[in-house]
């Protein structure tokens, strides 16, 4: 359900962005959440209704924040080809500044296991915006359908490598990988 966003529903969502991000959203309760907001938990409910909407809130804003900076550098980008590539060093400046814990969509999955949960949803249907971006560019570039799915891979990899397996330069192998495959045409 769509609710007025109050200047107490801006400051709920902003700390519970951060404190789902830090901490896990199974780790953040709603009482933490007011707190930190200099709110009462009954403004938490009437503004999101319950954890689960304010979970979901918190993953689309995210994503809408990813977006915007992803079409910003998008924008600035060449041709085709330039364009692809922007994506793997939008990808990396995004890891460094904003998602030091990875994917925020695979956290939450990870924490809410059970694949009925809406989370599942939001997050099934960010990863197929994000294929269906590599499709169209991979279309301009002149590559088909498989050139997609390698791009998405290279950078959910990018992501989890950054994120997990300590690689800090983990975009930058992503981007090098995805020209050298680019290059031989396949």
């Amino acid at each position: 359900m769509e609710r007025t966003m109050t200047p107490a529903a801006r400051r709920v969502l902003d700390v519970a962005g951060r404190l789902f991000y830090e901490r896990g959203v199974g780790q953040v309760g709603m009482e933490l959440i007011a707190a930190e907001a200099n709110v009462t938990k009954k403004t938490v409910y009437d503004r999101f209704g319950s954890k689960e909407a304010l979970i979901l809130a918190y993953l689309r804003e995210r994503d809408e924040r990813w977006r915007v900076f992803l079409d910003a550098r998008l924008a600035d980008a060449g041709g085709p080809r330039e364009r692809i590539l922007a994506t793997f060093d939008a990808i990396g400046d995004w890891l460094r500044t904003e998602s030091a814990r990875g994917c925020s969509m695979v956290n939450a999955c990870a924490e809410l296991p059970d694949p009925a949960h809406p989370v599942h949803r939001t997050a099934a249907e960010q990863k197929a915006w994000l294929r269906n971006l590599y499709a169209e560019l991979a279309a301009e570039a002149g590559f088909g359908a498989a050139m997609a799915d390698r791009l998405l891979i290279l950078h959910e990899g990018a992501v989890v490598a950054f994120s997990v397996g300590n690689m800090p330069d983990a975009a930058r192998t992503a981007r090098a990988t995805a020209e050298t495959i680019m290059n031989a045409g396949t």
